[in-house]
């Protein structure tokens, strides 16, 4: 959907006057720009059904979100918490595509109003946010990438106190630990950040111990002691 940018701020304008009328208790169903919105989503729906590809899935989400970016935008700024599918879609729509800052931008509101999923969702959705961005950035690390560390200590932050299956926590420490300690030398990592992942794989293996992080603890409390040595010999030499 192209629209003129006078239409997108329209769009982002009425959104925000109807999120804003609709209290936490209330739903968003019979105003203008949600039904118009939910309209949207369901042609889109279809359009994704038609490919059996996660990876395509995620390509064409990443390509059809910006379009919804008024009606978020409005949502965001004035909504009270109303349920809202579109909103609670999208967030999920926007870890599945890699856009991970916009969707935990989403997850902040649904979190904070204590918004419920669609009954189509078995998961929380705190256990929900936690476990996406604990995957994706696993998976990105099985590969030797680097994942953003600021996204994993926000959802981290976000989801503290939601509950959820130990598991699931423990995969988000699990991913924190590792990002921090990357692909490369780990020795070469800051004593402080080498401490920190230390400390999310003790968290790790004693919320699920079959979590897969017992070798990574060994190397990374082998270079904590290297690290421990090194400073104190410095410091006696010194």
């Amino acid at each position: 959907m192209a629209d003129s940018p006078a239409k997108r701020h329209l769009r982002r304008v009425l959104a925000a006057q109807e999120a804003s009328a609709r209290q936490a208790d209330q739903p968003m169903d019979g105003s203008g720009q949600f039904e118009l919105t939910m309209m949207q989503l369901h042609q889109d729906r279809l359009r994704l059904k038609q490919i059996q590809s996660n990876e395509g899935k995620a390509q064409l989400k990443a390509h059809l979100l910006p379009a919804y970016d008024p009606y978020v935008e409005g949502v965001l700024a004035e909504g009270k918490g109303a349920a809202d599918e579109v909103i609670t879609t999208l967030m999920i729509w926007n870890m599945d595509a890699g856009r991970y800052t916009e969707g935990l931008q989403l997850a902040e509101y649904v979190l904070a109003h204590g918004m419920k999923m669609p009954d189509r969702f078995q998961r929380t959705t705190g256990c929900l946010v936690a476990e996406e961005i604990a995957e994706g950035a696993l998976n990105l690390q099985k590969v030797g990438g680097t994942f953003d560390g600021a996204v994993l200590e926000r959802a981290q932050l976000l989801t503290t106190g939601q509950d959820m299956p130990d598991e699931v926590r423990a995969k988000l420490h699990l991913a924190q630990a590792r990002n921090i300690l990357g692909a490369d030398d780990p020795e070469q990592v800051p004593t402080d950040a080498v401490n920190r992942a230390v400390d999310h794989l003790h968290a790790a293996l004693q919320l699920h111990g079959s979590c897969g992080g017992k070798k990574d603890l060994e190397r990374a409390l082998r270079v904590q002691k290297k690290q421990a040595t090194a400073t104190a010999n410095g410091d006696s030499n010194g």
